[in-house]
C-alpha cells in the first residue's frame, strides 16, 4: 500500500498468504478496494494472491483459499502484504525470507496483516519502523524482536511499510489507501457501502481496557464500555444516557455512587489516559493523538492534558 510515488492505475497489490492466515483480515483488505473499483467505474486497484507453491492455502478457520501465483512466478508489485495469524513463524524458512528480501531490494513496499510482521522482522526488514500486530501477539513479538517498536494501534502506514492489527482494522487501512490515492469523497462512499464506523483513526485502540470490578452495577459496566467505544468521537452525557436507556440523573448517580465522580469527568480522564499512552508508546503526531482521543484541536487537547498531568504533550514526549 505504497504511499510515494504515485503508481499508475490500476495499482497492483500483492497478498502473500501464509498457512492459517486470518481470512477475515484478508477479505477486509480486499473488499474496500473492490468497492472503490465499482463506484469509480474503473479498475483503480488490482490484487495478486500468492502462496508458496501457487496452490490453495488453508486459513485459520479451516477454509482453503485459492492463490493465483507461486513465489517463483509472482509478478512484481509496488506493495505486498504478508497475511498471517496463528503460529506465523512455523511457515518461515530460508526460501521465504530470501524471497521477501529480494522483493524489498526491488523496491516493493512490504507490510504485515495480523501477525504478518513476524515474517518481515525475521527477514530483517523492519528496522526503524513502527509496526502493529494483533494485540494478542504483541507480547510475543516484542520479546522475539525487542529492537522493533511494536504498538497497539489499528494500523501503521509510512513510506517504508505498513501494518495492521488484522480483523476489521484491515478495512480502515484500505480506506486510508483509497483516501490518499483517490480522495476522501470516494473513501467516504466506500465506507458507507461497508456500513463502517467513521470514527476510527490509525491511533485508535484495538480493544477496550477500562472495566470496574465485577460486583459493580451492570449499568456502570455498560456505560464505561460505551465510553470506551467512543473515545475518538465522544458522546454527550445526555446522548450517552439515552443510548443506555437511562435518565441523565440516574447516570450521574451511578458514577457518583460507585466512582465518586461525574460521568463527564470520568469520560475525559479515560480519553486523556488513552492519549498519555499513545504519546509514550507511538510516534503518531500530537494532532493525530488529539483526534484519536476525541479532541477537536491540538490547543484544546494541550490545555486539558496540562491540567491533568501538569505538563504538555510535547513536554512529555521530550522526557
Amino acid at each position: 500500500m505504497r504511499l510515494q510515488p504515485q503508481v499508475p492505475e490500476p495499482e497492483s497489490i500483492g497478498f502473500l498468504l501464509l498457512p492459517r492466515f486470518a481470512m477475515v483480515a484478508f477479505f477486509s483488505a480486499i473488499e474496500p478496494l473492490r468497492i472503490a473499483n465499482r463506484i469509480s467505474g474503473r479498475t483503480l486497484f488490482h490484487w495478486n494472491v500468492i502462496s508458496r507453491d501457487g496452490g490453495p492455502v488453508t486459513a485459520s478457520n479451516g477454509m482453503p483459499l485459492a492463490a493465483t501465483w507461486s513465489l517463483q512466478d509472482a509478478p512484481e508489485t509496488p506493495s505486498l502484504a504478508v497475511c498471517a495469524s496463528f503460529a506465523p513463524e512455523q511457515a518461515l524458512d530460508a526460501e521465504l525470507l530470501e524471497w521477501l528480501q529480494a522483493r524489498a531490494r526491488a523496491g516493493c513496499v512490504l507490510g504485515g496483516m495480523d501477525t504478518g510482521c513476524f515474517a518481515l522482522a525475521a527477514a530483517g526488514l523492519l528496522d526503524d519502523q513502527t509496526v502493529t500486530l494483533h494485540w494478542e501477539s504483541l507480547p510475543a513479538f516484542r520479546e522475539r524482536f525487542p529492537g522493533i517498536e511494536a504498538v497497539e494501534s489499528l494500523y501503521e502506514i509510512s513510506a517504508e511499510g505498513f501494518s495492521c492489527a488484522g480483523g476489521s482494522s484491515a478495512i480502515d487501512m484500505s480506506l486510508d489507501l483509497i483516501a490518499r490515492r483517490h480522495g476522501d469523497e470516494l473513501a467516504g462512499q466506500v465506507r458507507e457501502q461497508l456500513v463502517h464506523d467513521q470514527g476510527r483513526l490509525p491511533a485508535s485502540r484495538q480493544r477496550h481496557t477500562a472495566r470496574p470490578a465485577n460486583d459493580v452495577d451492570p449499568g456502570l459496566h455498560r456505560a464505561i464500555a460505551l465510553m470506551e467505544t467512543h473515545l475518538e468521537a465522544p458522546l454527550g452525557i445526555q446522548a450517552l444516557a439515552d443510548e443506555l436507556g437511562f435518565s441523565w440523573r440516574r447516570l450521574e448517580r451511578l458514577f457518583a455512587r460507585h466512582l465518586g465522580q461525574t460521568p463527564l469527568h470520568f469520560y475525559q480522564e479515560r480519553r486523556l489516559a488513552h492519549a498519555h499512552q499513545l504519546l509514550i508508546d507511538t510516534r503518531h503526531s500530537i494532532m493525530d493523538i488529539a483526534l484519536a482521543s476525541g479532541f477537536a484541536s491540538a490547543s484544546s487537547f494541550t490545555r486539558a492534558f496540562r491540567r491533568r498531568y501538569g505538563l504538555t504533550p510535547s513536554q512529555l514526549r521530550r522526557r
